[in-house]
């Protein structure tokens, strides 16, 4: 991807990242544009498989696509002009609310109000909100935020809120005698500060299984690129099965998607990948593979050369088992 230099892009980088709201996201918004500073146009125009390889392995894709895909729209909707009020805003991929907020306040030097999680926490704690913070706390919350946000130097109000949960009223051990308002905060009088907020009933998170099937043939797997959304949406990745590895499963599915007659495999030691709402034991399998033509040129479909990998954008589970095979 090209990108040019060009006079707003430190508020449009503001208008782009501050979405995403963390110091991960920051880095690979850099990382894309480190060959020079990344306009509007360029990101909309950028492929998706460009956008995807640069996110690889980070998780959270859909912030990636959100990205894009809202450089796309006020290239196309606002005639590449970043918006600038709350309701445009929220038309937006990925934008809510409180980076509607965020955005108007840091880039367009607007009073907005921002609600973020690094906020909730500094509320919850400075005002003792001992609830769970549920749709009802949540809109009592937004009038106080409201309320607190000032007329005058709002851009800087909302950095130094947002810094505030980030770097001393943390998640665990806050910081609070180097607070500007331990004298004030409620927590910290009665002593709960680290106990708030209060979560929420938490569950256990469940396990799933998948086979992953390594297509092999002339140092080249065969990849599939995954509907663009859901997990891993528009990455590349390696045909699956669910379950532990299952030789009639196996043998049909290769069967009946690539006309392959499998006589064997080979089983590579599993593994386990974490997603933020369940854990997928992974299953390696390694096929040898001579695939007809019209698999190699269906355009969901590549071979994927080890020996000169392409710029795309794939799962960090499949990044490692490429890396181990090459």
């Amino acid at each position: 991807m090209q990108f040019k230099n060009t006079d707003n892009w430190n508020m449009r980088k503001t208008n782009l990242t501050v979405p995403l709201q963390s110091n991960l996201t920051q880095i690979i918004a850099e990382d894309i544009f480190k060959n020079g500073d990344c306009d509007l146009p360029s990101l909309a125009t950028a492929s998706t498989d460009d956008v995807m390889h640069q996110w690889a392995g980070l998780g959270y894709y859909s912030r990636a696509r959100n990205l894009h895909r809202a450089a796309q729209m006020v290239m196309q909707e606002f005639g590449g002009k970043f918006p600038d009020n709350i309701d445009d805003l929220q038309l937006l991929p990925g934008i809510g609310r409180s980076t509607a907020g965020a955005i108007l306040s840091i880039a367009f030097q607007q009073r907005a109000t921002i609600l973020d999680g690094n906020v909730k926490r500094v509320l919850a704690r400075y005002l003792a909100i001992t609830d769970p913070i549920d749709r009802t706390i949540e809109n009592t919350m937004w009038e106080t935020a409201t309320a607190f946000t000032p007329k005058k130097r709002s851009a800087d109000y909302t950095q130094a809120i947002m810094d505030l949960g980030a770097t001393l009223c943390t998640r665990s051990k806050p910081q609070c005698p180097r607070c500007p308002f331990v004298v004030t905060c409620r927590a910290h009088a009665a002593g709960i500060a680290e106990l708030l907020p209060t979560k929420k009933a938490t569950r256990t998170i469940p396990t799933r299984t998948a086979t992953f099937l390594i297509l092999r043939t002339d140092g080249k797997i065969l990849l599939q690129k995954r509907p663009p959304h859901g997990i891993w949406g528009g990455l590349w990745s390696l045909p699956e099965i669910s379950g532990e590895p299952d030789k009639k499963q196996i043998r049909t599915l290769c069967s009946n998607e690539f006309h392959l007659d499998v006589k064997k495999f080979t089983t590579l030691p599993p593994f386990r990948h974490t997603f933020s709402h369940y854990h997928l034991n992974i299953h390696p399998v390694i096929i040898p593979a001579v695939m007809p033509a019209k698999v190699m040129e269906c355009t969901e479909q590549i071979w994927y050369n080890l020996n000169q990998p392409e710029p795309i954008g794939l799962p960090k589970p499949v990044q490692n088992i490429l890396r181990n095979l090459a």
